[in-house]
């Protein structure tokens, strides 16, 4: 017989999230970390950089007071995210969600993508939220609950168009489509599964800083009049992660201020 998944008044009062990617300075990960400490979650911060992601623990914990554990781990290194999660299972609270947020991106045209370039989005984008996800969904599974959260792209739904190429655009497709069946899938054992596709939004990921004229040339296309921020994404994850989102599941969230419109 299927599981009943947790009503929101169930939700231990100090639940964990794992955020890959989240050490950037000005990402949508450490936006999303704070956000959700701020909201009173314990938050594991996954990033290549041990230093920065330890760095970013310590800010979480001073500024929110919640739990954080920081670690160095390269999702594509398949054994180095089962030690992480299971680290995380042990020093922190009950593990409740994951955001998928860790990413590389690729502006190469697919008539000039090498097979390596090709392989190294996929091995992070699509490989390492696997490792993840599977991770964690053997801790949701104990306790009949858990959220998951995919950061995608408008990229993924435009076909290219907003920074990415083909291997950007087409790794961030794959995790619409996955998010999707795990929602199919897992709903049984008390998970959701959810994405975000944010659209033009001021990141490290779009080469810095974007410039005036950019700026400019991004307006044209965004009803709201503005270029995306990292709380804006930040803010619709911690609905998917938080206690009002059990009832969405399979949902991908549009956060591209209209420019893509479906």
């Amino acid at each position: 017989m299927a599981l009943t998944p947790y009503p929101a008044s169930d939700f231990p009062e100090i639940p964990t999230a794992i955020v890959t990617g989240a050490a950037s300075e000005r990402g949508i990960g450490r936006a999303t970390a704070n956000r959700l400490a701020r909201d009173g979650w314990a938050v594991a911060v996954l990033d290549l950089d041990e230093a920065a992601s330890a760095a970013v623990a310590e800010e979480i914990t001073r500024e929110h007071g919640t739990p954080a554990l920081g670690l160095g781990v390269d999702i594509a290194d398949e054994q180095a995210v089962v030690d992480a999660v299971a680290r995380i299972d042990a020093e922190l609270p009950q593990l409740v969600g994951v955001v998928n947020n860790a990413g590389i991106s690729s502006p190469t045209p697919f008539t000039e993508v090498s097979t390596e370039e090709w392989k190294r989005l996929f091995d992070v984008n699509v490989h390492g939220t696997f490792f993840v996800t599977r991770e964690a969904v053997k801790v949701f599974r104990r306790h009949s609950l858990g959220r998951i959260v995919n950061v995608s792209s408008a990229s993924a739904e435009r076909g290219g168009g907003v920074y990415g190429r083909a291997a950007y655009s087409g790794s961030k497709a794959a995790l619409l489509g996955m998010a999707k069946t795990w929602a199919r899938e897992l709903g049984e054992y008390g998970i959701t599964a959810n994405s975000v596709a944010p659209g033009s939004i001021d990141t490290d990921i779009m080469g810095g800083r974007l410039s005036d004229e950019r700026k400019e040339f991004l307006l044209q296309e965004l009803p709201v009049g503005r270029v995306g921020t990292v709380e804006d994404v930040a803010g619709g994850i911690a609905y998917l992660l938080g206690r009002d989102g059990g009832y969405l599941t399979g949902v991908t969230l549009d956060i591209n201020g209209g420019s893509h419109i479906h």
